[in-house]
């Protein structure tokens, strides 16, 4: 079993806690040019994986090795390397950079943690510069940091959820639009959501700063 870190071409890391993940993993994804990127701060990746357009030659030639190739188009990059740590035995998983540049990526990137999560054996959860989504399938309690702001996004109309140990009630919140459930606030070191059917439902808890 493994503890494996995606590490996706958007904004390379620099806040202590994905620092902290990426080189404390036992094995290193990285999505087409992030590869680059994690050599130049000093860290060898372990496969590379996507359609290899933004590497130079130069750099497939050195790590040839490394190279995972997955010509599924239907696939974006981050979800080849998510399908790629499947295969490794993970008992967790990590992404990042996964936000940041180009803003249609990070939607797109973020919105498919729900799928990772009903696919993987492990947990997954994404790490940014400045907080962690995560998701949850049903109800759930959860753990924070008091006075911690949490947004709470769900794609389902029809689905309602109650709250307990969250500063806004959410139980009347329809989720048709992103914001309606965001900048939320932790009251005590938990909470809990009490969904009114299975659902994937996507949490971010902002770092303290």
């Amino acid at each position: 079993m493994k503890d494996i870190v995606i590490l996706a071409a958007g904004d390379f890391p620099r806040a202590e806690a994905p620092l902290k993940a990426l080189r404390g993993a036992d094995v290193r994804i990285c999505c087409d040019s992030a590869a680059e990127e994690l050599v130049a701060f000093g860290i060898e990746p372990d496969y590379i994986t996507g359609d290899f357009d933004s590497i130079s030659p130069g750099f497939r030639e050195r790590y040839a090795d490394k190279l995972v190739s997955d010509g599924n188009q239907e696939n974006n990059d981050l979800t080849k390397a998510f399908n790629l740590a499947l295969t490794l035995s993970p008992s967790h998983i990590t992404i990042l950079g996964a936000t940041g540049r180009r803003e249609d990526h990070t939607l797109g990137n973020v919105s498919l943690l729900i799928d990772y999560v009903r696919q993987a054996p492990c947990p997954v959860e994404m790490l940014t510069d400045h907080g962690r989504f995560s998701v949850i399938l049903d109800t759930a309690t959860l753990a924070a940091d008091p006075g911690q702001q949490v947004s709470i996004f769900a794609f389902d109309n029809s689905l309602k959820i109650k709250s307990a140990g969250l500063k806004f009630p959410t139980g009347d919140v329809r989720f048709d639009s992103l914001w309606k459930a965001s900048l939320n606030e932790a009251l005590s070191s938990e909470f809990t959501l009490t969904l009114s059917h299975p659902c994937g439902v996507l949490l971010f808890f902002a770092d303290h700063h």
